[in-house]
Protein backbone atom coordinates (compact mmCIF):
# COMPACT_ATOMS: atom_id res chain seq x y z
CA UNK A 1 0.00 0.00 0.00
CA UNK A 2 1.24 3.17 -0.66
CA UNK A 3 1.47 5.70 1.66
CA UNK A 4 -0.63 8.81 0.99
CA UNK A 5 -0.09 12.51 2.43
CA UNK A 6 -2.26 14.81 3.93
CA UNK A 7 -2.56 17.53 1.20
CA UNK A 8 -3.21 14.88 -1.68
CA UNK A 9 -5.81 12.63 0.58
CA UNK A 10 -7.48 16.37 1.52
CA UNK A 11 -7.72 18.01 -1.79
CA UNK A 12 -11.20 17.67 -3.32
CA UNK A 13 -12.55 18.70 -6.87
CA UNK A 14 -13.93 21.49 -7.49
CA UNK A 15 -17.42 19.70 -8.53
CA UNK A 16 -17.78 18.08 -5.15
CA UNK A 17 -17.28 22.09 -3.21
CA UNK A 18 -20.01 23.12 -5.68
CA UNK A 19 -21.95 19.98 -4.67
CA UNK A 20 -21.19 20.53 -0.86
CA UNK A 21 -21.82 24.26 -1.40
CA UNK A 22 -25.29 23.73 -2.65
CA UNK A 23 -26.61 21.57 -0.02
CA UNK A 24 -25.18 23.45 2.62
CA UNK A 25 -27.24 26.30 0.70
CA UNK A 26 -30.44 24.34 0.66
CA UNK A 27 -29.57 22.92 4.51
CA UNK A 28 -29.77 26.72 5.88
CA UNK A 29 -32.60 28.03 3.74
CA UNK A 30 -34.60 24.87 5.11
CA UNK A 31 -33.84 26.24 8.28
CA UNK A 32 -34.22 29.78 8.09
CA UNK A 33 -31.27 30.82 9.95
CA UNK A 34 -27.59 32.36 9.27
CA UNK A 35 -24.46 29.77 9.89
CA UNK A 36 -22.21 30.13 12.78
CA UNK A 37 -19.40 32.21 10.60
CA UNK A 38 -21.98 34.86 11.08
CA UNK A 39 -22.51 34.43 14.70
CA UNK A 40 -18.86 35.64 15.02
CA UNK A 41 -18.27 34.70 18.88
CA UNK A 42 -21.70 33.56 19.89
CA UNK A 43 -20.37 30.78 20.36
CA UNK A 44 -16.89 31.61 22.67
CA UNK A 45 -16.54 28.81 25.82
CA UNK A 46 -18.47 25.97 23.69
CA UNK A 47 -16.50 23.09 22.19
CA UNK A 48 -16.85 23.47 18.48
CA UNK A 49 -17.57 20.49 16.84
CA UNK A 50 -18.36 18.89 13.13
CA UNK A 51 -20.20 15.85 12.66
CA UNK A 52 -19.31 12.93 10.28
CA UNK A 53 -22.80 11.91 9.06
CA UNK A 54 -26.11 12.70 10.19
CA UNK A 55 -28.59 9.38 9.89
CA UNK A 56 -28.56 6.22 12.10
CA UNK A 57 -26.20 6.00 15.25
CA UNK A 58 -24.84 9.58 14.24
CA UNK A 59 -28.43 11.13 14.44
CA UNK A 60 -28.29 10.46 18.41
CA UNK A 61 -24.98 11.80 18.15
CA UNK A 62 -26.06 15.39 16.57
CA UNK A 63 -28.91 15.60 18.65
CA UNK A 64 -27.03 14.57 22.06
CA UNK A 65 -24.03 17.35 20.73
CA UNK A 66 -26.35 20.05 19.73
CA UNK A 67 -28.37 19.87 23.00
CA UNK A 68 -25.37 20.12 25.00
CA UNK A 69 -25.07 23.68 26.22
CA UNK A 70 -21.36 23.43 26.36
CA UNK A 71 -21.18 22.28 22.80
CA UNK A 72 -22.05 23.81 19.24
CA UNK A 73 -22.29 21.73 15.75
CA UNK A 74 -20.74 24.19 13.21
CA UNK A 75 -20.77 21.87 10.37
CA UNK A 76 -22.35 17.95 9.55
CA UNK A 77 -21.14 16.16 6.19
CA UNK A 78 -22.88 12.94 4.16
CA UNK A 79 -22.95 11.07 1.21
CA UNK A 80 -26.46 10.72 1.11
CA UNK A 81 -27.84 14.42 0.45
CA UNK A 82 -31.21 13.52 0.83
CA UNK A 83 -30.71 14.04 4.85
CA UNK A 84 -29.60 16.66 5.27
CA UNK A 85 -32.10 19.49 5.30
CA UNK A 86 -33.97 17.50 8.29
CA UNK A 87 -30.76 17.06 10.10
CA UNK A 88 -29.63 20.66 10.31
CA UNK A 89 -32.92 21.94 11.11
CA UNK A 90 -33.28 19.50 13.65
CA UNK A 91 -29.74 20.47 14.84
CA UNK A 92 -30.98 24.14 14.20
CA UNK A 93 -33.91 24.13 16.62
CA UNK A 94 -31.45 22.50 19.58
CA UNK A 95 -28.97 24.53 19.51
CA UNK A 96 -30.05 27.85 17.83
CA UNK A 97 -28.00 28.16 15.28
CA UNK A 98 -27.46 26.46 12.11
CA UNK A 99 -24.64 24.22 10.65
CA UNK A 100 -23.29 24.26 7.54
CA UNK A 101 -23.86 21.24 5.32
CA UNK A 102 -21.29 19.18 3.40
CA UNK A 103 -21.74 16.01 1.33
CA UNK A 104 -17.24 15.55 1.86
CA UNK A 105 -16.52 15.16 5.28
CA UNK A 106 -12.74 16.77 4.23
CA UNK A 107 -14.69 20.10 3.96
CA UNK A 108 -14.77 19.56 8.05
CA UNK A 109 -11.08 19.22 8.71
CA UNK A 110 -10.64 21.90 6.40
CA UNK A 111 -12.23 24.57 8.54
CA UNK A 112 -9.99 26.16 11.70
CA UNK A 113 -12.83 26.74 14.05
CA UNK A 114 -13.66 23.23 14.19
CA UNK A 115 -12.15 21.84 17.07
CA UNK A 116 -12.98 18.35 17.22
CA UNK A 117 -15.01 15.65 14.91
CA UNK A 118 -17.89 13.69 15.97
CA UNK A 119 -17.82 10.30 13.61
CA UNK A 120 -20.86 7.96 13.72
CA UNK A 121 -20.39 6.52 10.34
CA UNK A 122 -20.33 2.92 9.12
CA UNK A 123 -17.12 0.64 10.86
CA UNK A 124 -15.18 1.22 7.65
CA UNK A 125 -15.38 5.28 7.92
CA UNK A 126 -13.84 4.98 10.92
CA UNK A 127 -10.48 4.90 11.09
CA UNK A 128 -9.72 7.20 7.85
CA UNK A 129 -11.80 10.46 9.29
CA UNK A 130 -9.90 9.93 12.93
CA UNK A 131 -6.65 9.66 11.75
CA UNK A 132 -7.07 12.73 9.16
CA UNK A 133 -8.93 14.12 12.28
CA UNK A 134 -5.70 13.75 14.47
CA UNK A 135 -3.29 15.11 11.82
CA UNK A 136 -5.19 18.29 11.52
CA UNK A 137 -5.21 18.68 15.10
CA UNK A 138 -8.53 17.69 16.30
CA UNK A 139 -9.84 15.99 19.08
CA UNK A 140 -12.03 13.00 17.83
CA UNK A 141 -15.56 10.99 19.59
CA UNK A 142 -15.60 8.03 16.77
CA UNK A 143 -18.39 5.29 16.93
CA UNK A 144 -17.03 1.48 18.29
CA UNK A 145 -15.71 -0.87 17.04
CA UNK A 146 -12.36 1.85 16.49
CA UNK A 147 -11.45 0.42 13.21
CA UNK A 148 -13.16 -2.06 10.56
CA UNK A 149 -9.96 -4.13 11.46
CA UNK A 150 -7.16 -4.67 13.88
CA UNK A 151 -4.04 -2.59 11.60
CA UNK A 152 -6.89 0.52 11.25
CA UNK A 153 -7.17 0.46 14.78
CA UNK A 154 -3.35 0.38 15.43
CA UNK A 155 -2.80 3.25 13.20
CA UNK A 156 -5.67 5.05 14.57
CA UNK A 157 -3.71 4.71 18.31
CA UNK A 158 -0.59 5.60 16.39
CA UNK A 159 -2.18 8.74 15.39
CA UNK A 160 -3.64 9.96 18.66
CA UNK A 161 -0.31 9.63 20.53
CA UNK A 162 1.80 10.65 18.02
CA UNK A 163 -0.59 14.21 17.65
CA UNK A 164 -2.06 14.11 21.08
CA UNK A 165 -4.99 14.37 20.61
CA UNK A 166 -7.96 13.36 22.84
CA UNK A 167 -10.08 10.41 21.09
CA UNK A 168 -13.14 8.72 22.87
CA UNK A 169 -14.69 6.14 21.87
CA UNK A 170 -18.36 5.48 21.57
CA UNK A 171 -18.73 3.17 24.42
CA UNK A 172 -21.27 4.71 26.70
CA UNK A 173 -21.51 2.69 29.84
CA UNK A 174 -17.75 3.96 30.80
CA UNK A 175 -19.66 7.23 31.51
CA UNK A 176 -23.18 5.86 32.84
CA UNK A 177 -23.17 6.50 36.69
CA UNK A 178 -24.68 3.00 37.22
CA UNK A 179 -21.86 1.19 35.40
CA UNK A 180 -19.26 3.33 37.76
CA UNK A 181 -21.29 2.05 40.84
CA UNK A 182 -21.15 -0.98 40.10
CA UNK A 183 -17.22 -1.05 39.28
CA UNK A 184 -16.99 0.58 42.68
CA UNK A 185 -18.80 -1.93 44.10
CA UNK A 186 -16.72 -4.75 42.31
CA UNK A 187 -13.24 -2.44 43.46
CA UNK A 188 -14.60 -2.82 47.42
CA UNK A 189 -13.00 -6.94 46.55
CA UNK A 190 -16.65 -8.42 47.66
CA UNK A 191 -16.72 -10.60 44.95
CA UNK A 192 -13.37 -12.24 46.32
CA UNK A 193 -11.38 -14.45 43.85
CA UNK A 194 -12.19 -13.93 40.24
CA UNK A 195 -11.17 -15.74 37.46
CA UNK A 196 -14.63 -15.83 34.95
CA UNK A 197 -16.85 -13.34 33.66
CA UNK A 198 -19.63 -13.94 31.17
CA UNK A 199 -20.82 -11.42 28.35
CA UNK A 200 -24.12 -11.82 26.33
CA UNK A 201 -26.83 -10.84 23.92
CA UNK A 202 -29.76 -12.61 22.83
CA UNK A 203 -31.99 -9.64 21.34
CA UNK A 204 -33.44 -10.84 18.29
CA UNK A 205 -32.55 -9.59 15.01
CA UNK A 206 -34.47 -9.47 11.96
CA UNK A 207 -33.63 -10.60 8.33
CA UNK A 208 -31.65 -8.35 5.69
CA UNK A 209 -33.79 -10.60 3.38
CA UNK A 210 -31.84 -10.74 -0.23
CA UNK A 211 -32.89 -8.39 -2.46
CA UNK A 212 -31.40 -7.83 -5.75
CA UNK A 213 -28.74 -5.49 -7.28
CA UNK A 214 -30.09 -1.90 -8.33
CA UNK A 215 -29.07 1.77 -8.39
CA UNK A 216 -28.19 3.63 -5.28
CA UNK A 217 -30.74 6.71 -4.69
CA UNK A 218 -30.58 9.83 -6.33
CA UNK A 219 -28.81 12.37 -3.96
CA UNK A 220 -26.56 9.26 -2.84
CA UNK A 221 -22.46 9.39 -3.38
CA UNK A 222 -22.34 5.75 -3.28
CA UNK A 223 -18.82 5.43 -4.68
CA UNK A 224 -17.71 7.55 -1.80
CA UNK A 225 -19.93 5.86 0.73
CA UNK A 226 -17.79 2.68 -0.54
CA UNK A 227 -14.75 4.71 -0.01
CA UNK A 228 -11.77 2.43 0.86
CA UNK A 229 -14.03 -0.88 0.52
CA UNK A 230 -13.93 -3.09 -2.79
CA UNK A 231 -16.47 -2.14 -5.21
CA UNK A 232 -19.65 -3.25 -6.04
CA UNK A 233 -22.93 -2.74 -7.04
CA UNK A 234 -25.42 -1.04 -5.25
CA UNK A 235 -27.65 -3.53 -3.03
CA UNK A 236 -29.87 -2.11 0.14
CA UNK A 237 -29.09 -4.58 1.93
CA UNK A 238 -25.97 -3.50 2.06
CA UNK A 239 -26.34 0.02 2.62
CA UNK A 240 -28.28 2.02 5.38
CA UNK A 241 -28.95 -0.05 8.31
CA UNK A 242 -27.32 -3.18 6.97
CA UNK A 243 -23.67 -2.44 5.98
CA UNK A 244 -22.44 -4.18 9.26
CA UNK A 245 -23.37 -7.95 8.10
CA UNK A 246 -21.24 -7.64 5.73
CA UNK A 247 -17.11 -8.14 5.45
CA UNK A 248 -15.55 -5.78 3.32
CA UNK A 249 -18.04 -3.00 5.86
CA UNK A 250 -19.23 -4.12 9.35
CA UNK A 251 -17.86 -6.32 12.03
CA UNK A 252 -20.65 -8.15 12.34
CA UNK A 253 -23.14 -8.22 15.88
CA UNK A 254 -19.77 -9.13 18.00
CA UNK A 255 -17.99 -5.24 17.11
CA UNK A 256 -21.70 -4.04 17.19
CA UNK A 257 -23.14 -4.92 20.50
CA UNK A 258 -21.17 -7.33 21.54
CA UNK A 259 -18.18 -4.38 21.96
CA UNK A 260 -20.37 -3.23 24.70
CA UNK A 261 -20.85 -6.44 26.43
CA UNK A 262 -17.48 -7.02 26.08
CA UNK A 263 -16.08 -4.11 27.40
CA UNK A 264 -18.15 -4.20 30.59
CA UNK A 265 -16.93 -7.51 31.05
CA UNK A 266 -13.31 -6.79 30.48
CA UNK A 267 -13.60 -3.86 33.00
CA UNK A 268 -15.18 -5.41 35.86
CA UNK A 269 -13.29 -8.85 35.34
CA UNK A 270 -9.90 -6.25 35.98
CA UNK A 271 -11.16 -4.64 38.52
CA UNK A 272 -11.88 -7.56 40.48
CA UNK A 273 -8.81 -8.78 40.07
CA UNK A 274 -7.02 -5.92 41.21
CA UNK A 275 -8.90 -5.83 44.37
CA UNK A 276 -7.37 -8.92 45.39
CA UNK A 277 -3.80 -7.49 44.72
CA UNK A 278 -3.60 -9.15 40.40
CA UNK A 279 -2.29 -7.14 37.94
CA UNK A 280 -5.03 -4.95 35.45
CA UNK A 281 -6.52 -7.56 33.01
CA UNK A 282 -4.74 -6.74 29.20
CA UNK A 283 -5.12 -8.42 26.14
CA UNK A 284 -6.45 -12.43 26.17
CA UNK A 285 -3.57 -14.95 25.47
CA UNK A 286 -5.67 -16.97 23.34
CA UNK A 287 -9.32 -16.99 21.56
CA UNK A 288 -11.62 -19.73 20.18
CA UNK A 289 -14.93 -19.25 18.28
CA UNK A 290 -17.70 -21.69 17.54
CA UNK A 291 -20.87 -20.73 15.39
CA UNK A 292 -22.40 -19.93 12.45
CA UNK A 293 -24.91 -18.21 9.78
CA UNK A 294 -27.33 -20.30 10.88
CA UNK A 295 -30.62 -18.84 11.89
CA UNK A 296 -31.29 -16.32 8.72
CA UNK A 297 -31.53 -17.18 5.02
CA UNK A 298 -30.82 -14.13 4.00
CA UNK A 299 -27.35 -12.02 2.45
CA UNK A 300 -25.45 -11.26 5.50
CA UNK A 301 -21.81 -12.87 5.96
CA UNK A 302 -21.67 -12.36 9.63
CA UNK A 303 -23.02 -15.36 11.81
CA UNK A 304 -25.84 -14.78 13.48
CA UNK A 305 -24.90 -17.30 16.29
CA UNK A 306 -21.68 -17.15 18.31
CA UNK A 307 -19.63 -18.31 21.35
CA UNK A 308 -16.29 -16.88 21.95
CA UNK A 309 -13.64 -17.86 24.31
CA UNK A 310 -10.90 -15.47 25.82
CA UNK A 311 -8.55 -16.61 27.83
CA UNK A 312 -5.88 -14.24 29.89
CA UNK A 313 -2.55 -15.38 30.68
CA UNK A 314 -1.63 -14.40 34.85
CA UNK A 315 -0.75 -16.80 37.53
CA UNK A 316 -3.00 -17.96 37.50
CA UNK A 317 -5.51 -17.73 34.12
CA UNK A 318 -8.69 -16.08 33.50
CA UNK A 319 -11.03 -16.34 30.93
CA UNK A 320 -14.19 -14.01 29.67
CA UNK A 321 -16.68 -16.04 27.43
CA UNK A 322 -19.01 -13.95 25.14
CA UNK A 323 -22.36 -15.56 23.78
CA UNK A 324 -24.63 -13.79 20.92
CA UNK A 325 -28.23 -15.16 19.77
CA UNK A 326 -29.36 -13.17 17.54
CA UNK A 327 -32.54 -15.43 17.03
CA UNK A 328 -34.26 -15.79 19.64
CA UNK A 329 -35.63 -13.10 21.87
CA UNK A 330 -35.14 -14.44 25.72
CA UNK A 331 -33.18 -13.56 28.34
CA UNK A 332 -29.97 -14.61 30.27
CA UNK A 333 -29.37 -14.01 34.02
CA UNK A 334 -32.51 -11.95 33.83
CA UNK A 335 -30.75 -9.45 30.63
CA UNK A 336 -31.23 -9.52 27.47
CA UNK A 337 -27.96 -8.11 27.15
CA UNK A 338 -25.11 -8.13 29.84
CA UNK A 339 -22.18 -8.94 31.45
CA UNK A 340 -21.23 -11.07 34.69
CA UNK A 341 -18.40 -11.23 36.89
CA UNK A 342 -18.40 -14.62 39.49
CA UNK A 343 -16.35 -15.08 42.28
CA UNK A 344 -15.62 -17.48 45.25
CA UNK A 345 -17.35 -14.87 47.72
CA UNK A 346 -20.04 -13.53 45.15
CA UNK A 347 -20.83 -12.70 41.60
CA UNK A 348 -22.81 -9.91 39.93
CA UNK A 349 -25.24 -8.90 36.88
CA UNK A 350 -24.57 -5.69 34.84
CA UNK A 351 -27.18 -4.85 32.73
CA UNK A 352 -28.18 -1.75 30.37
CA UNK A 353 -29.67 -0.11 32.72
CA UNK A 354 -29.37 -1.81 36.70
CA UNK A 355 -26.87 -3.98 38.29
CA UNK A 356 -27.42 -6.84 40.74
CA UNK A 357 -24.99 -8.06 43.61
CA UNK A 358 -25.16 -11.59 45.34
CA UNK A 359 -23.63 -13.11 47.66
CA UNK A 360 -23.74 -17.32 48.83
CA UNK A 361 -26.70 -19.03 48.45
CA UNK A 362 -27.75 -16.42 45.38
CA UNK A 363 -29.15 -14.08 48.24
CA UNK A 364 -29.24 -9.93 46.38
CA UNK A 365 -26.87 -8.20 48.32
CA UNK A 366 -27.16 -4.67 46.61
CA UNK A 367 -29.18 -3.43 43.55
CA UNK A 368 -29.34 0.18 41.33
CA UNK A 369 -31.02 1.25 38.50
CA UNK A 370 -29.68 4.09 35.93
CA UNK A 371 -29.58 5.42 32.76
CA UNK A 372 -27.94 4.31 29.90
CA UNK A 373 -27.53 7.22 26.86
CA UNK A 374 -24.87 9.30 25.60
CA UNK A 375 -25.21 12.64 27.61
CA UNK A 376 -22.79 11.27 30.35
CA UNK A 377 -20.38 10.31 28.01
CA UNK A 378 -20.64 13.82 25.80
CA UNK A 379 -19.94 15.30 28.80
CA UNK A 380 -16.83 13.24 29.72
CA UNK A 381 -15.34 13.60 26.01
CA UNK A 382 -15.92 17.72 26.62
CA UNK A 383 -14.08 17.71 29.27
CA UNK A 384 -11.55 16.38 28.55
CA UNK A 385 -10.95 17.85 25.69
CA UNK A 386 -10.52 20.93 27.96
CA UNK A 387 -8.59 19.49 30.51
CA UNK A 388 -6.38 17.49 28.21
CA UNK A 389 -7.01 14.44 30.57
CA UNK A 390 -7.70 11.31 28.62
CA UNK A 391 -11.52 10.30 28.41
CA UNK A 392 -13.05 7.71 30.11
CA UNK A 393 -12.97 5.64 26.80
CA UNK A 394 -9.89 7.04 25.48
CA UNK A 395 -8.88 5.04 22.98
CA UNK A 396 -5.54 3.66 23.33
CA UNK A 397 -6.13 2.05 26.80
CA UNK A 398 -9.93 1.60 26.83
CA UNK A 399 -11.53 1.33 23.69
CA UNK A 400 -8.79 0.08 21.13
CA UNK A 401 -8.06 -3.25 23.34
CA UNK A 402 -11.82 -4.16 24.10
CA UNK A 403 -12.01 -3.56 19.69
CA UNK A 404 -9.25 -6.06 19.40
CA UNK A 405 -11.45 -8.73 21.29
CA UNK A 406 -14.04 -8.31 18.89
CA UNK A 407 -11.92 -8.39 16.17
CA UNK A 408 -9.74 -11.10 17.30
CA UNK A 409 -13.29 -13.35 17.53
CA UNK A 410 -14.43 -12.72 14.32
CA UNK A 411 -10.89 -13.68 12.93
CA UNK A 412 -11.22 -16.84 15.17
CA UNK A 413 -14.30 -17.84 13.84
CA UNK A 414 -13.26 -17.02 10.10
CA UNK A 415 -10.25 -19.49 10.46
CA UNK A 416 -12.51 -21.85 12.07
CA UNK A 417 -10.17 -22.88 15.05
CA UNK A 418 -8.14 -21.60 18.13
CA UNK A 419 -5.50 -18.73 17.68
CA UNK A 420 -2.82 -17.19 19.82
CA UNK A 421 -2.29 -13.35 20.31
CA UNK A 422 0.92 -11.50 21.04
CA UNK A 423 -0.83 -8.73 23.12
CA UNK A 424 3.28 -7.28 22.50
CA UNK A 425 2.61 -6.74 19.00
CA UNK A 426 -1.02 -7.35 18.29
CA UNK A 427 -0.39 -10.25 15.91
CA UNK A 428 -1.02 -14.50 15.75
CA UNK A 429 0.91 -16.45 16.55
CA UNK A 430 0.99 -20.77 16.10
CA UNK A 431 1.29 -22.56 19.25
CA UNK A 432 5.44 -22.81 18.15
CA UNK A 433 5.54 -19.07 18.53
CA UNK A 434 5.81 -18.92 14.13
CA UNK A 435 3.69 -16.37 12.71
CA UNK A 436 -0.10 -17.33 12.35
CA UNK A 437 -0.34 -16.45 8.41
CA UNK A 438 -3.73 -17.49 7.73
CA UNK A 439 -4.83 -15.12 11.50
CA UNK A 440 -2.75 -12.49 10.44
CA UNK A 441 -4.54 -12.24 7.06
CA UNK A 442 -7.59 -11.14 8.56
CA UNK A 443 -5.90 -8.21 10.87
CA UNK A 444 -6.53 -5.50 8.06
CA UNK A 445 -8.39 -4.94 4.88
CA UNK A 446 -6.49 -6.76 1.95
CA UNK A 447 -6.25 -3.59 -0.14
CA UNK A 448 -7.54 -0.42 -0.16
CA UNK A 449 -9.45 0.95 -2.95
CA UNK A 450 -7.98 4.73 -4.13
CA UNK A 451 -7.80 7.43 -3.49
CA UNK A 452 -9.09 6.00 0.06
CA UNK A 453 -5.59 4.90 1.51
CA UNK A 454 -5.06 4.24 5.02
CA UNK A 455 -2.90 7.22 6.07
CA UNK A 456 0.43 7.02 7.50
CA UNK A 457 1.28 8.00 10.50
Amino acid sequence: MNPVTRREFLGTSTSAALAAATVAEVAQQASGQTSPQAKGNAAEGKLRVGCVGVGGRAAYLCDAFSKHPQAEILAVADIDSRRLPDAVAKIAANQGSTPQAFTDFRRLLEMPQVEALVIGTPDHWHAIPTILACQAGKDVYVEKPDGHNMIEGQRMVEAQRKHGRIVQLGTQSRSSPHFQSAINYIRSGKLGRCLFASAWESGKQGSIGKPADGQPPAGVDYDFWLGPAAKRPFNPARFHGNWRWWFDLGTGDLGNDGVHRLDIARWALSTAIEAQGGAPLGLPRSVSASGGKWYFDDLQEWPDTLAVTYEFSGSPGCLITYEMRVSNPYKFLDEPEGAAVFGDQGYIILGNRRWRAFGPKDKLLHEENGDYDDVAHVQNFIDCVRSRRPSNADLATVGHPSSVMCHAGNIAWRVGRKIFLDPQTETFVLPDASPDSAANALRGRASYRAPWLLPEI
